[in-house]
């Protein structure tokens, strides 16, 4: 069975990127792809990071039916992600993971720009 979804080239205005920007692991692009199939809310993953949080940034995650203009294409783990520019500033060198633990279990960033982040792992700062 595989995981990739199959989006055509980016549109005009949008990036084609890499993972020295973000990377999701296989277990967390496997999940990402269940899900992508499961909610049908759009074949790609945006990662937003915005004001907000214990720490004074937080990660968002959702689907969206396609790319903006200024959007940055990742394709990793066969999982299309989007990314604006201002979060890219933040974003660089990310991990994405996941995993089904009972306890601490769900998305898990490591961001090596990220000075602090709080317990939940779903804030930071620089």
């Amino acid at each position: 069975m595989s995981t990739a979804t199959t989006v055509p080239p980016p549109a005009e205005g949008v990036r084609e990127g890499n993972e020295n920007l973000v990377r999701l692991t296989a277990s967390a692009g496997a999940k990402v792809a269940a899900l992508i199939a499961r909610d049908r809310a759009g074949d790609y993953l945006r990662i937003a990071i915005t004001g907000g949080g214990c720490n004074g940034l937080s990660y968002k995650l959702r689907f969206a039916p396609e790319p903006k203009r200024g959007d940055i294409l990742v394709r990793s783990a066969g999982v299309p992600t989007l990314v604006d520019a201002k979060t890219a500033l933040y974003l660089k060198g990310t991990v994405l993971d996941y995993s089904d633990k009972m306890i601490g279990g769900g998305f898990k960033f490591t961001n090596p720009n990220a000075k602090a982040s709080c317990s939940c792992g779903e804030s930071f700062s620089v």
